[in-house]
């Protein structure tokens, strides 16, 4: 049977879409780690975060407080409160009850203005250690504010470490494009990340 002249460039195109497609995959391979927490994801309060409280039926308790070392506030008519090891919502939800035989709107509105986050970077780094940030920060920038690898690490297959629900799972990224100047996807740090740099296999 006669092919048809049309079946050889459908063919053809049909190749290079997957080609083009496969080009514009992102440099990440094992199991895809969430990104930055957001307002469903449960985020627990740390000794060092800033937090802000806003009462919005009396202005005048409105205030911005660092977590103290001991993980408490010192907070007008309640006194002093724990807030390190609880999520915003669940302090939220505890604000609200503590105002509310001492205001008459007791609407309390907590959010994270700034948090530490503490990341271990270790493996063929030039400075292994324990860091810590006060502001978003990828896990390249993390790797290079602890030297950057040294002679003998690979920075094509970096292991990211990150708990999630219970789990310890890895994820392995290439950053050696960002080394030569090219775009690639940001993936942010959490707190309690570890960041491994592996010898490079000669």
């Amino acid at each position: 049977m006669k092919k048809s002249g049309l079946d050889a460039p459908v063919t053809w195109i049909i190749a290079m879409l997957i080609i083009a497609f496969c080009t514009g995959c992102e440099t990440q391979t094992g199991t895809a780690l969430p990104e930055q927490p957001t307002a469903k994801t449960k985020v627990s309060l740390a000794p060092g975060d800033v937090i802000k409280l806003t009462f919005p039926g009396s202005p005048d308790f409105n205030q911005t407080q660092k977590i103290r070392a001991d993980g408490k506030l010192s907070l007008p008519l309640v006194g002093e409160v724990t807030a390190a090891g609880k999520t915003l919502v669940d302090f939220q939800a505890e604000m609200v009850r503590l105002y509310q035989s001492q205001l008459r709107n007791s609407e309390v509105i907590v959010t994270l203005e700034s948090g530490i986050t503490q990341v271990v970077v270790s493996g063929n780094i030039k400075r292994p250690a324990k860091l810590a940030f006060d502001r978003p920060t990828t896990v390249f920038q993390a790797i290079m504010e602890a030297g950057g690898a040294d002679e003998y690490g690979n920075l094509g297959k970096v292991h990211l470490i990150r708990v999630v629900n219970g789990q310890q799972l890895t994820q392995v990224l290439d950053l050696r494009p960002a080394l030569s100047g090219k775009a690639i996807s940001a993936l942010y740090v959490r707190d309690g990340d570890v960041i491994y740099v592996p010898q490079s296999s000669f």
